[in-house]
Formats: structure tokens, C-alpha cells, sequence
């Protein structure tokens, strides 16, 4: 049986900020019901001060699904787009006072549907040259799935490439038989695809 922090339990069965925003400024749908988990976050945005002023969510899944997006969204509300960025999965597990390893790919979908959310908001404004930083901030969102630790932490990335024609070429340090290697080639494709100037996503395997 999995062992949930009183904090983890008074958020799902008190969820803070749970609803939909008429006309949000940003919104994005992250996960999928299909795989166990969905987030819905809706933003606005006070033009002047870019401070988030309203955040609400939806969650599709299990109880660490729905605190870790009510956790997140509590910390959010008040801050800057900048300073909202810089919130991490790690930030909203430590302030739920920890969550059992299987689920800890719940605080990673609440983020990734936050910034999600904020790139729907930035719109033509995050069109740019892509940066091999966004590619690791990005993979510092995936987690190898036993260790329930992301892959550059384990340094588990060999070889990051970005072309002049947008397409990502990683090379991971995972032999053909890892049994979480096409998950994790799986989540990749899809996270990365989602960023502006991204165009193809190749990830190789060494050993």
C-alpha cells in the first residue's frame, strides 16, 4: 500500500484551484487518460507585470495526480512568468513533503502542463533559435522509471545535437536491452515535439 504525506492527502481531498478559466490567456492538456493521468491548466496573465493572477486545473488520474496540480498551482499564482518557470517537479515534491517513487511522474506532468501553458501564452514570442539548455531542461523532466530519478541526473545523456533544420539528435548511455528504453524514447519524442522549432526528434542508444 502507498504511504502519502498529510500534506499529499489534504490537497487531494481538498484541491486548491480546481475549475476552468473562460478565455484563459494560456491553456494546455498534458498526459494522457488513456496512460493513467491527464492535467488541464488554464492561466491569465496580467499584460503589464506578466504575473500569473489566476491559475486553475483540471486532473484526470489518481491522488497524487490531483495534489501535485493543486500543490503547483498554489505556488504559482503570484509569481512572474519568469519566476514560474523556474519551478521545478523536485520544487512541488519537497513541498508536498515527498511522494512515493511510482508517482513521482505525477509532479512531472503537473509541471510540464504548466509550461505548456506558459508557451501557449508566449505564443510567437518564444519563436527563436532552440537552445540545447531548453533540450536538457526538457530531459530533466524525464525519469528513468525504476530509479524514479531523471536521465541527466544518472548522466544518462552521451550526445546532444541541434541542426540548423530544427532536428534534435540525442544519444542516451542505454544498451538495447534496458527494458525502459522505448518508454523513455517514447516520452522524448513527445515532450520535445512539443517545443517551438523542434521539427524531428532522434534519440540512439549506447553502450
Amino acid at each position: 500500500m502507498l504511504r502519502y504525506t498529510d500534506i499529499v492527502l489534504e490537497h487531494f481531498k481538498n484541491p486548491r484551484n480546481v475549475g476552468v478559466i473562460e478565455d484563459p490567456d494560456g491553456y494546455a492538456i498534458e498526459g494522457s487518460p488513456a496512460c493513467g493521468d491527464q492535467i488541464v491548466v488554464y492561466i491569465k496573465v496580467d499584460p503589464n507585470t506578466k504575473v500569473i493572477t489566476d491559475i486553475k486545473f483540471q486532473s484526470f488520474g489518481c491522488a497524487s495526480n490531483i495534489a501535485t496540480g493543486s500543490m503547483m498551482t498554489e505556488m504559482v499564482k503570484g509569481k512572474t512568468i519568469e519566476e514560474a518557470l523556474k519551478l521545478t517537479w523536485k520544487d512541488v515534491v519537497d513541498a508536498l513533503g515527498g511522494l512515493p517513487p511510482v508517482k513521482l511522474h505525477c509532479s512531472v506532468l503537473a509541471i510540464d502542463g504548466l509550461k505548456a501553458a506558459i508557451r501557449n501564452y508566449l505564443g510567437e514570442k518564444t519563436e527563436g533559435k532552440l537552445s540545447k539548455e531548453e533540450v536538457v531542461n526538457v530531459l530533466s523532466n524525464v525519469l528513468y522509471p525504476s530509479l524514479a530519478v531523471d536521465i541527466v541526473t544518472l548522466k544518462l545523456l552521451n550526445f546532444l545535437k541541434i541542426t540548423e533544420k530544427g532536428k534534435v539528435i540525442i544519444e542516451l548511455l542505454l544498451g538495447e536491452e534496458d527494458p525502459f528504453k522505448e518508454h523513455i524514447k517514447e516520452e522524448i519524442v513527445e515532450k520535445l515535439s512539443k517545443i517551438n522549432g523542434v521539427k524531428e526528434v532522434e534519440v540512439n542508444f549506447v553502450k
